[in-house]
């Protein structure tokens, strides 16, 4: 009796009286910032990338484990076979190319055999602009762009999730859809770019697991510290 009082002099005002939820729903702008704050405040995660020209197929896949900030251990394939890996940890870079990497890249390699050899050297500060296309910084950054509109739900990996369709003014005719968990932590799962140029999908794992980031055998690295006269 006294609830259903209060609820007459408040002329239903307040959500426990109007038998249903005031909540407005948050919007996908709202939605994505969130999953952006909840990426960027991970202590590691695991991100799978598959790229791809529209003209030709080819492109590349990556995996790369990171704590976001100075330590991770990456790889990229392209379709032509060559592979460059990475493991940034204690400030050093240590990077394995393989044959086909280094044959394409102009290099003599000496025998037959596949190339087995890690070459440490101190971390490079931008990795992007390093000569070796495909190194990691470790870094990657979560933030929102362009309009976001909201899909329909759906599932990625198991997990409840719901969609979030980007669209940007300086990016004509691409299409970014983001794939935000609804249950738990609004972790981004899954993003799927289509360009006009090339299309990837990203998929991210391992929400602050263990990273299990290690150098490599000693036997199986050549130190070239100091060597490139910097």
């Amino acid at each position: 009796m006294t609830v259903a009082l209060a609820c007459v002099t408040a002329a239903g005002a307040t959500a426990g009286c109007s038998g249903g939820s005031s909540a407005k729903e948050p919007s996908a702008e709202r939605l994505l910032e969130d999953a952006n704050d909840t990426m960027t405040a991970l202590r590691s995660v695991t991100v799978v990338a598959k790229t791809t020209t529209v003209a030709t197929g080819k492109g590349f896949t990556s995996r790369l484990t990171t704590d976001l900030e100075d330590t991770c251990r990456s790889s990229r394939t392209w379709t032509d076979g060559a592979r460059l890996e990475q493991i940034r940890i204690g400030g050093a870079d240590y990077v394995r190319p393989n044959r086909a990497y280094l044959e394409r890249a102009g290099k003599d390699v000496a025998g037959t055999g596949e190339q087995e050899r890690w070459v440490k050297s101190p971390a490079k500060e931008t990795a992007s602009g390093s000569e070796e296309a495909g190194l990691s910084d470790c870094t990657r950054p979560f933030s929102s762009f362009g309009e976001a509109t909201k899909g329909e739900p759906t599932e990625v990996a198991g997990r409840p999730a719901i969609t979030l369709v980007v669209t940007d003014e300086a990016d004509k005719g691409g299409t970014y859809t983001f794939y935000v968990a609804t249950q738990g932590k609004p972790h981004l799962l899954q993003v799927v770019y289509k360009g006009t140029d090339y299309r990837s999908t990203t998929a991210f794992s391992a929400f602050d697991e263990p990273l299990g980031v290690r150098p490599p055998a000693e036997k199986d690295v050549l130190d070239a510290t100091g060597l490139s006269g910097d």
